[in-house]
C-alpha cells in the first residue's frame, strides 16, 4: 500500500500530478482540489495518498494532508460512495467544510458536489454522524473537563469527524468561544487554528 509520495512534479493539471521519486518511478495521482493548490508553481512536492487496486488497474488518490485523507477514507466507507466520487466531494468542498455538513444535516451543501445526489448526501450525513457518535461512546479513557452546551453540539460532531478526540475538540470550541464565534462554522474555523 502506498499512503505517502514525495518528489519532483513532472506534470500537474487540476486532476492529477505526475510526481517522480528519488527511485526513478514517476507515480500519477488523482489529486483533490486542496492538494493540486499545495502543488502548483513548485518543483517538488509531497502527497498523502490512498491506493485503490480493482481489476481493471491501480488507482493513486492524493492529498494534501492527513486529515483531508482521513475524511476521504470516512467518505468512501459509506455504501455508494466510491473513490472517485470521494475525490470530487474533496475538490469541491473542503475536509472541513464537509465535517461542518454532516455535523449540521446540510444535504443542500453535501449534494451541490458534482455527481452527488440528495440521497447519497443524506446516507453520508446518516452513516458519518452514527460513526462519530460511536466513537465518542468509545472514549471511555478521556473523561473531558469541559462540557458541551447544546449549541456546541454540532461543532464537536464536525471537529471529531475530522480525527480530534472529544476532549480536544470542547477546548477547541471553548477558545474560540472565547474569541468571540457564534456560529457552527466560525466556531469551526477558529477551533481548527487553534489546534
Amino acid at each position: 500500500m502506498i499512503g505517502y509520495i514525495k518528489g519532483k512534479i513532472k506534470s500537474l493539471t487540476p486532476e492529477y500530478a505526475l510526481i517522480e521519486t528519488a527511485s526513478g518511478l514517476g507515480f500519477e495521482v488523482l489529486l483533490s482540489g486542496t492538494a493540486f493548490s499545495s502543488l502548483a508553481n513548485r518543483q517538488e512536492g509531497e502527497l498523502f495518498t490512498y491506493m485503490q487496486v480493482r481489476e481493471d488497474g491501480v488507482s493513486l488518490f492524493g492529498f494534501a494532508t492527513v486529515e483531508e485523507k482521513e475524511m476521504f477514507l470516512k467518505l468512501i466507507s459509506v455504501s455508494g460512495v466510491g473513490p472517485k466520487l470521494g475525490i470530487t466531494a474533496l475538490s469541491g468542498l473542503s475536509a472541513v467544510d464537509i465535517a461542518t455538513a454532516i455535523a449540521s444535516n446540510d444535504v443542500k451543501k453535501l449534494s451541490s458536489v458534482k455527481g452527488m445526489g440528495k440521497k447519497t448526501a443524506e446516507r453520508i450525513i446518516l452513516e458519518l454522524r452514527e460513526k462519530v457518535s460511536v466513537t465518542a461512546s468509545l472514549e471511555t479513557s478521556e473523561t473531558p473537563v469541559l462540557v458541551a452546551s447544546d449549541g456546541d453540539e454540532d461543532a464537536v460532531v464536525a471537529l471529531m469527524t475530522l480525527g480530534f478526540s472529544k476532549s480536544e475538540s470542547l477546548k477547541a470550541i471553548a477558545r474560540a468561544r472565547a474569541q468571540g464565534a457564534s456560529s457552527v462554522e466560525d466556531i469551526i474555523m477558529l477551533a481548527l487554528k487553534g489546534m
